[in-house]
C-alpha cells in the first residue's frame, strides 16, 4: 500500500496538490454539546456570567477554520471563501447542535476546516459555561457532507 502522507523514505510529508484542478468544495461538519438542564437554561436565557455564548462559540469555530492548518499539521493553507456556524438548541437533551459550512475554490477540500469550526465552537461553549457544569460532554463530531473534488459527493 501507498500511503498518501509518506515519502519514499517514511517521513510525513504534505501532499503535492499542484497538479489538482480547482474547483468549489463545500463541507459542512456536526458536533453536539450536552450541557446538563442548569447550563442549558443559562445559554438559552443569555445568563452565562462570561456573555453571549453562541456568538463567542460562532467567533471560535470562525476562527478555527481560519487557522485549521496551523493546528493539522499536513493540512495545507487555503482561501477560505465562506465560513458559517449554526446552532440548534434541543431541549429534550439539554443541548447545543453546531452545524459548520466551509466553502473554497482550491485544488483540495475543506472537511478538516469544517470539522474544526464544528469541535472549536464546541469547545468554546464548554470553556463559556464549565462553572455551571464540569460534566459537559461534547458529542458525535463528524463530517455530514462534502461536495467537490477529486473523490466526489459525501453524505454521512
Amino acid at each position: 500500500m501507498e500511503w498518501s502522507h509518506i515519502d519514499a523514505r517514511g517521513n510525513a510529508c504534505m501532499v503535492d496538490i499542484s497538479a489538482k484542478a480547482e474547483s468549489v468544495r463545500h463541507a459542512e461538519a456536526f458536533a453536539e454539546v450536552l450541557l446538563g438542564e442548569e447550563a442549558f437554561c443559562a445559554v438559552e436565557q443569555q445568563q452565562i456570567a462570561k456573555g453571549d455564548v453562541l456568538a463567542v462559540a460562532r467567533i471560535a469555530g470562525i476562527q478555527a477554520a481560519k487557522k485549521t492548518s496551523e493546528l493539522i499539521p499536513l493540512c495545507h493553507s487555503i482561501p477560505l471563501a465562506h465560513i458559517a456556524i449554526h446552532f440548534s438548541l434541543k431541549v429534550e437533551n439539554h443541548s447545543v447542535a453546531i452545524l459548520s459550512q466551509v466553502k473554497t475554490t482550491a485544488s483540495t477540500g475543506v472537511e478538516m476546516e469544517a470539522l474544526t469550526a464544528a469541535g472549536v465552537a464546541a469547545l468554546a461553549i464548554y470553556d463559556m459555561c464549565k462553572a455551571l457544569n464540569k460534566a459537559i460532554r461534547i458529542t458525535d463530531i463528524h463530517l455530514v457532507s462534502k461536495t467537490g473534488g477529486k473523490s466526489g459527493n459525501f453524505q454521512g
